[in-house]
């Protein structure tokens, strides 16, 4: 049972470093410093947002209007960090 949990945890941590490359290839691709005509550059960002777009999507739709802001990839790392001291702090010790 604990393996599965490590496998939870380092899941957990692959979707933060995702959602975090996700952000910075968007904020690259709206200053222009990267080009989507590039096949490489468009398939990168065509598969990270199928991969993080249904988690952020719902978060957005209750955040409020904050201009160009988007804060969403904030809240949804802010959630998986609890879920993770959750897992590490009360779930993990009472695993045999």
């Amino acid at each position: 049972m604990r393996a599965i949990l490590d496998i939870v945890l380092i899941v957990l941590d692959l979707y933060v470093w995702l959602l975090i490359a996700a952000a910075i290839l968007s904020w690259l691709i709206a200053f222009n410093v990267i080009n989507t005509r590039n096949q490489f550059v468009a398939a990168v960002a065509e598969f990270l947002y199928r991969i993080t777009e249904p988690v952020l999507r719902p978060i957005r739709s209750l955040l409020p209007g904050l201009g160009g802001l988007d804060i969403s990839p904030v809240i949804v790392i802010l959630i998986i960090m609890f879920l993770q001291r959750v897992i590490a702090y009360y779930v993990y010790p009472n695993v045999i």
